[in-house]
């Protein structure tokens, strides 16, 4: 007893010592009760040349080495943004056929964007921290906040929006639910990853305002307000610089301006020079292309850019041991806080909590688009025949979109979850179309002869009540995948054609829209009804039927605008040098209207505008008041309005308050997003909501001073339920 207690002693002291080679060295690294600073430094006492360079660059796809000497662990990271990917073999990409590492796949993350809620972020960051916890990884290689710039962008589905106010305040509570569980989260692909064709080094041009203003806000958020503890570079270039290695980007931005603390890491393969790499800023070397072996091989991971090279021009003096010690402090920085921390929590893996918070997600992220005379809902007891028509009400819709792709423990189809709603005796269904299998990088065909599929479902739905169309992209190459881009925004496989054909036969049919994605709808003023499902994860059927059925009323909400066609995008509008660029270069010129800010500046009006969704009930807006008409930039104005809603159910509604200045000295949008809330309401019930708005954020990015200024003059503030539904508006005079 006597020595138990004389060892729990020790384990607290200041300053413990153990015999390494014969002698006795402090390790105040593993006392867990310390600054976690005093930590680092410790360890990096202790560490010989080579140990440090080996923790700079990987040691098989997903790992780096820590320091077996020490007892300090590896750091092992993990796709993705809304699922834990399974295990993959040390120096492979395929599965290593693991039979415990399905996970719960959560709805993408333009889903969770949909939602507008800020706690339902924070409860979605818990949940997947939870599972990448329980499978003891490192970092969570998400979210990702890249803005929603082309709809022809195939990784958009990862992204939260258009909007760098709504991406910013989605953001910052699922790092901090990632985080409380003991994982790092990564917040990716910084910066002005938005597209996917010629990835790899397109070289982006855009303004510094619109640098600032629309593409680098919410990674901001993710760092001051989030505290994210690491960041995963881009594989594009910037001005010149791959993003992996920007000085700009890392050094000057993210560690000098915004005093980021933590680490950043490659994406994979986006590393290209040594020099760049050792002194523009990247911290860990990731997926440079290696068979990973041998030392000997066609690119060993000895020699990676931060490996070998890097060592040997420490060793000849060719770079500063300072910046070799400020990336292994990083990298010890996220290992203390995660691995080595004190009271790390155990996590949790598909667990019937995470799949309640899934089911929660994909039901309020569900937006209803159009309901003519009230198609939807469709309730339980009517007893009527429904068919059930598409492809995507029975296809796995978590497997393939590249690295985003999920092994989930169990996924409810919308086929399963309406047959469980309605009962099996009152649907009937037909795949109507069929697309290739899943397949990255590549195109495959379907086996299926399409007019056989398309004249089978036509004779189903002649015989029907009512037709649900479930359809949309998919997570094939070409579609919503990594990799390439979309190559139109035409719904695939003849959709358009199966849908028209189908109206023919039947009128009473809705669409509803599974993807990640805007796609054209030539049909929109034929059919009834539409709802924009996205990726919905494992509870996809249960929550689409519960909103189907009426017993969710649907709250979501866009989170970027759907155009009519792809030439009154602004990234599309300017023609090719705009997007995708000559190969080369690209310039970004719509500048600072990106979404919303293009249709309303422009007066182009979208086919679906941003913040838009409908709801089951009606909400009445009272007229808008402030409790000051003047006010300096460090002060915070309260906007106040009465919300009531005056339907029989319900629901919840999603306040936006968006900013216009009419007369400035520079150009600005039309309007911009300042503040948003969520409301929930019971049927009859009115609320006096209160939205504080921060006189900081008007500021705009003066090029000139490369700092934030905000104007003096009067300024509306308006009211809307959509960026093209403005209620009211106030005007504030700012001084």
């Amino acid at each position: 007893m006597k020595l138990i207690v004389k060892l729990g002693m020790l384990c607290t002291m200041a300053f413990m010592s153990v015999p390494v080679i014969g002698q006795q060295i402090p390790v105040a690294y593993l006392d867990v009760n310390r600054p976690v600073e005093e930590r680092v430094e410790s360890a990096l006492s202790l560490m010989t040349l080579e140990e440090k360079v080996a923790m700079c660059h990987a040691q098989s796809k997903f790992s780096s080495k820590g320091v077996a000497r020490l007892g300090i662990p590896e750091v092992w990271s993990t796709d993705g943004p809304h699922g834990i990917r399974e295990e993959t073999y040390w120096d492979e990409w395929g599965g290593a056929q693991w039979t415990n590492d399905s996970c719960t796949a959560f709805p993408a993350l333009t889903c969770l964007a949909a939602t507008f809620n800020t706690n339902l972020s924070l409860a979605y960051g818990e949940s997947i921290g939870e599972e990448a916890r329980y499978r003891n990884k490192t970092i969570l290689l998400g979210p990702g906040v890249n803005m929603y710039r082309t709809p022809l962008n195939g990784r958009n589905f990862e992204y939260m929006g258009e909007d760098p106010y709504l991406a910013s305040r989605m953001v910052v509570p699922y790092i901090h639910g990632v985080q409380s569980t003991g994982v790092a989260a990564c917040v990716k692909h910084f910066a002005l990853n938005n597209q996917e064709v010629w990835r790899g080094h397109i070289n982006v041009n855009v303004s510094d305002r619109a640098l600032h203003e629309i593409y680098l806000p919410a990674f901001k958020a993710a760092v001051q307000e989030g505290e994210v503890w690491s960041v995963m570079g881009a594989y594009n270039q910037f001005r010149g610089e791959q993003c992996c290695h920007s000085d700009l980007l890392l050094n000057k931005i993210l560690k000098g301006e915004w005093g980021f603390d933590g680490l950043v890491i490659s994406d994979w393969g986006g590393v290209h020079n040594t020099d760049q790499a050792v002194n523009n800023g990247l911290d860990i070397e990731m997926g440079t292309y290696t068979d990973g072996l041998t030392t000997s091989g066609k690119f060993p991971y000895s020699s990676y850019f931060l490996a070998d090279p890097f060592r040997k021009g420490l060793e000849e003096g060719i770079y500063d041991m300072e910046v070799l010690d400020d990336k292994v402090r990083r990298i010890l920085r996220v290992i203390f806080r995660t691995t080595m921390s004190a009271n790390r929590p155990f996590g949790k893996f598909v667990s019937p909590e995470h799949s309640e918070v899934a089911r929660k997600v994909a039901q309020e992220g569900i937006v209803l688009l159009k309901n003519k005379n009230q198609f939807f809902p469709i309730p339980v007891d009517k007893k009527i025949k429904i068919a059930v028509i598409g492809e995507n009400a029975s296809r796995s819709l978590v497997e393939g979109g590249g690295s985003s792709s999920l092994k989930a423990a169990y996924e409810i189809s919308p086929l399963e979850g309406l047959k469980e709603k309605y009962g099996e005796e009152y649907i009937t269904y037909s795949i109507g179309y069929a697309s290739g299998p899943s397949l990255y990088g590549r195109e495959e065909p379907s086996k299926y002869d399409a007019d056989s599929l398309s004249k089978a479902a036509v004779d189903v739905a002649k015989g029907a009540d009512i037709v649900l169309f479930i359809g949309g992209l998919n997570k094939n190459h070409y579609q919503d995948c990594e990799g390439g881009d979309r190559k139109s925004m035409d719904l695939p496989f003849g959709q358009d054609k199966l849908i028209q054909d189908i109206m023919k036969v039947n009128k009473n049919t809705a669409v509803i829209l599974l993807s990640g994605n805007a796609v054209a709808m030539p049909w929109v003023d034929q059919v009834p009804a539409i709802m924009q499902g996205w990726y919905l994860g494992s509870e996809a059927g249960s929550a689409l039927a519960d909103v189907v059925s009426g017993d969710v009323n649907p709250s979501g909400k866009l989170p970027f605008s759907f155009p009519k066609k792809l030439e009154d995008n602004s990234a599309h509008f300017y023609g090719e040098l705009s997007y995708p660029g000559d190969s080369i270069d690209q310039y970004y010129k719509e500048d600072i209207l990106v979404g919303y800010r293009w249709f309303d500046t422009k007066k182009i009006k979208p086919l679906y505008a941003f913040g838009f969704g409908l709801s089951y009930t009606s909400f009445d807006y009272g007229d808008l008041s402030i409790d000051k008409n003047q006010a300096s930039d460090k002060e915070t104005v309260k906007v106040m309005f009465t919300l009531t809603n005056s339907g029989k159910t319900d629901g919840a509604e999603v306040p936006q308050l968006y900013v216009n200045k009419a007369k400035s000295a520079v150009s600005r949008a039309e309007k911009e997003l300042k503040v948003f809330d969520k409301v929930y309401l019971k049927a009859g019930e009115s609320k006096k909501v209160e939205l504080e708005l921060l006189i900081s954020s008007l500021a705009y990015y003066d090029e000139k001073a490369s700092d934030w200024v905000v104007e003096p003059g009067v300024y509306s503030i308006l009211l809307g339920s959509s960026s093209s539904d403005i209620k009211s508006k106030v005007n504030l005079k700012v001084e």
